[in-house]
């Protein structure tokens, strides 16, 4: 989903409470953006909705870029319960980005049990 200045709290900071929030600063004429794109959405629509994936382009969105002080693109960022949970700037390696996903699914469930106690 593509996310604006406008959206960004109900669709990112609001959403990372149901689910993590993987969020790619990202611009159109950024080539090594344009290569990690479909990297994060294949792993997004690989864990069946237990991830969200959402776009900035940073180009028409600059309060965000500068909120997030991205500095370099692309550049991602993991929001869990309103903040962020991990981050990383540049493209990865697609096992290591199945790694960070297969964390993110687990989120939820360790937050139940830590709630259960």
């Amino acid at each position: 989903m593509d996310v604006t200045d406008e959206t960004f709290e109900q669709e990112v900071v609001e959403r990372s409470h149901e689910a993590p929030v993987v969020v790619d600063f990202w611009a159109g004429w950024c080539g090594p953006c344009l290569m990690l794109g479909p990297l994060l959405e294949r792993e997004t629509a690989s864990r069946g909705g237990r991830v969200v994936l959402a776009k900035v382009d940073v180009d028409a969105n600059m309060g965000l870029a500068r909120r997030f002080r991205i500095s370099g693109i692309p550049s991602v960022k993991v929001f869990w319960r309103g903040g962020i949970v991990h981050e990383f700037v540049g493209v990865q390696p697609p096992a290591a980005l199945a790694r960070l996903y297969d964390a993110l699914v687990r989120l939820p469930e360790e937050t139940a049990a830590e709630a259960a106690g």
